[in-house]
C-alpha cells in the first residue's frame, strides 16, 4: 500500500500502486507476454484498447512500488535510476521496454475488480484492479515525490490500521481489501482472482443515498440502491 502526497486529489490516504493510462503503453504492445489484444479486451469486457490498461499497470507498478513484472535480472542497467527517470520524465517506458527487449508478464496479473466514481461527483475515475505475485527477489519500496510512504502488510491488517484511525482508506479501497482478507493462503488468493474473469467481474458503481437523515454509500445488488428492481 502507498500513501499520496496530501495536495492529490487522494488526499494522503493509502491505496494501491497505480496510476492513469499514457501513449506510451499503446507503444509496447509486441513485448506484452501471454496476452494479446483481443483476450486482453475480452478479460475487461471493453471494446479496444484492454492491453494499455495491462501495460500501464505494470508501468505505474514498477514507476510507484520498484517491482517489475519482467525478467529484471535481465536488464543490464540500474533499475532505481530507470524509475527516478520515468518518474522524473527524463526516460520513456516505450524506449526502456524496447532497448531491454522486456517480456512484460501481463498474464500474471490476474483483473478482479473494477470500480467507477459515483456519477454525481465531479471528478470521476474508471479504475480496474490487477492482482500479481511479488517476482522472487524483488522489493516493493515507494518512490518520493508523489509517494510520501509505503506498508508492506496483510490486508487484514491494513484494515485494523483503518478501523482505529491510523491510515486513512477510501471507500474502494476499503472494500477491495475486504475482497482479498476473505483468502487465507497466496494460493488461495491467486486461485480466486484467476477465476474472477470467468465468472464475471461486475464493475462497481456506488451510489449516495439518503438513508434515515443520513448520506450512504450503497453498492450494485445493495438494498436501495437507484434504479434497482425491487
Amino acid at each position: 500500500m502507498v500513501r499520496r502526497h496530501a495536495e492529490s486529489s487522494f488526499g494522503a490516504a493509502y491505496a494501491f500502486p497505480g496510476g492513469v493510462v499514457d501513449d506510451d503503453d499503446a507503444a509496447v504492445h509486441e513485448f506484452c507476454a501471454g496476452l494479446g489484444s483481443r483476450h486482453a479486451n475480452s478479460r475487461l469486457g471493453v471494446k479496444a484498447h484492454g492491453l494499455d490498461l495491462y501495460s500501464a499497470a505494470i508501468r505505474e507498478l514498477f514507476e510507484e512500488s520498484g517491482v517489475l513484472l519482467a525478467a529484471s535480472e535481465k536488464v543490464d542497467e540500474d533499475l532505481g535510476a530507470v524509475r527516478d527517470a520515468l518518474n522524473d520524465g527524463t526516460e520513456r517506458w516505450a524506449d526502456f521496454v524496447t532497448r531491454n527487449q522486456l517480456d512484460l508478464q501481463c498474464d500474471k496479473l490476474h483483473y478482479f475488480g473494477h470500480w467507477v466514481t459515483p456519477p454525481t461527483l465531479p471528478r470521476r475515475y474508471s479504475t480496474r484492479f490487477f492482482l500479481a505475485e511479488l517476482p522472487q527477489g524483488q522489493t516493493a519500496m515507494h518512490c518520493g515525490g508523489e509517494l510520501t510512504d509505503s506498508r508492506w502488510v496483510s490486508a487484514h491488517d491494513m484494515l485494523e490500521a483503518g478501523r482505529v484511525g491510523d491510515v486513512e482508506l477510501h471507500f474502494p479501497t476499503i472494500k477491495t481489501l475486504e475482497s482479498i482478507a476473505r483468502h487465507k493462503s497466496l494460493e488461495a488468493l491467486l486461485e480466486w482472482a484467476r477465476s474472477c474473469v470467468e465468472w464475471g467481474v461486475t464493475s462497481m458503481v456506488p451510489k449516495i443515498i439518503e438513508r434515515d437523515g443520513e448520506q450512504v454509500i450503497v453498492l450494485p445488488g445493495e438494498k436501495d440502491y437507484p434504479g434497482a428492481k425491487s
